[in-house]
């Protein structure tokens, strides 16, 4: 059986290819998940994906993530990488490696978007390289 990696993606993100493409790209989540999967398969990992535009959802991934004994997830939480406490308690709770992923480069855009809760209890974060960001965040689960 091949190690589980959850790549876990938060509000608006099923908007992709439509929303803001300066500044996200028109690449869209479901063509970002035909990649790592087809990435995943190379690296001997099986790939889930999957978005919400809901917190709590993603807090209880979190929780499902370690229960599976999955390898490691990959985060892209959206806003709440940069107003949830909630996020950050469960990333620390689960005990696995998250790697933090952003499309754009959050220390380059507004202020309030400098402040990563989840990068509090990251293992790692990959930003700024659009959808290369989570073939990147992949390759780093794999060579853990």
């Amino acid at each position: 059986m091949k190690p589980l990696v959850l790549v876990l993606n938060g509000p608006n993100l099923n908007l992709l290819g439509l929303r803001e493409p300066e500044i996200y790209g028109s690449t869209t989540l479901d063509e970002i998940g035909a990649m790592l999967e087809q990435q995943g398969a190379a690296l001997g990992l099986s790939v889930e994906m999957r978005q919400t535009n809901h917190e709590g959802t993603l807090v209880d991934w979190l929780h499902e993530a370690r229960e599976r004994g999955a390898k490691a997830v990959l985060l892209n939480a959206g806003a709440y990488t940069h107003t949830s406490v909630a996020l950050l308690d469960a990333i620390r709770a689960i005990e696995l490696p998250v790697i933090e992923v952003h499309l754009s480069d959050p220390s380059k855009r507004e202020e309030f978007r400098h402040i990563s809760y989840v990068g509090m209890a990251a293992a790692d974060c990959v930003q700024g390289l659009g959808p290369d960001s989570y073939r990147v965040a992949l390759d780093k689960v794999a060579a853990l």
